[in-house]
């Protein structure tokens, strides 16, 4: 019940935001996210014994989703600043004894959270709400058939080792999901699409937020952490509901420039 309440008060808002505000607004939310993201990132990294610069990697995270978003010609000498950032903050804060570690997860933030989020962001400016919540639509379809489905249904475990619960019946049911979300409401919200290149995208999608959650899964197993924090009550963390996410939205953006 908790989960479904806490669904019911953060989806409208969402949602709210990307339909009927301006872009600029969309990015001020998914920034917010990334902060909270990265947030929990660090207390992962912590956990597996290398410890961030929490200011440093959330500026440069910051810095990188908006230039994705904003100004994507400078994009890649943002991403080579706020890189280059990282390190000279880590080499100052740890020495050079532990410099490449804490460089090297802190990197991996820009790659795994500030680029996806920041082509969310993009998606809604560039190609409309409908675009945007098109792709919001068919991994959020994914997640909730796979988690009922293998409830109800599941018997063989999909990665036992990663992510005990999550099932290959349950598996299935997501990329059936995903499939008849981008097939039928891609209709409408990506007409640009056709018919079989909207369904094998809706099939990637799913099969990408399933890749997606058990990386963020084992990031956890290695920490030895259930969720990644305990700020939605009901779904754990912030990365907990983004991890579906993040693998798709780069190959859903990348369709969606291609196809228009």
């Amino acid at each position: 019940m908790t989960r479904v309440l806490s669904a019911l008060v953060l989806l409208p808002i969402v949602v709210c935001v990307i339909w009927f505000l301006s872009p600029i607004w969309t990015l001020i939310l998914v920034e917010a996210i990334l902060i909270c993201a990265v947030l929990e990132y660090s207390e992962i990294s912590v956990r597996t014994g290398v410890s961030l610069s929490r200011v440093t990697t959330a500026t440069a995270a910051i810095a990188t989703c908006a230039a994705f978003s904003l100004a994507p010609l400078h994009f890649p000498l943002v991403l080579m600043t706020a890189t280059l950032g990282i390190f000279l903050a880590e080499l100052v804060r740890r020495g050079p004894e532990s410099v490449l570690a804490s460089t090297s997860v802190a990197a991996l933030s820009l790659l795994y959270l500030a680029i996806p989020l920041g082509v969310m962001a993009a998606l809604r400016a560039k190609a409309g709400a409908e675009v945007l919540l098109l792709l919001l639509a068919t991994v959020m379809a994914s997640d909730v058939s796979q988690y009922y489905g293998g409830r109800a249904v599941g018997k063989r475990p999909l990665a036992p080792v990663i992510s005990p619960k999550k099932t290959v019946e349950g598996a299935v049911f997501g990329v059936v999901a995903g499939i008849a979300v981008m097939g039928i409401v891609g209709r409408w919200w990506l007409p640009g699409v056709d018919v079989a290149l909207r369904l094998s995208l809706g099939a990637t999608i799913a099969g990408l937020g399933i890749a997606g959650d058990l990386f963020e899964s084992s990031l956890k197993r290695g920490a030895k952490i259930k969720d990644a924090s305990a700020v939605i009550p009901g779904h754990g963390g912030v990365l907990d509901r983004l991890d579906g996410f993040l693998f798709a939205a780069p190959v859903y953006y990348a369709v969606v420039e291609l196809t228009r």
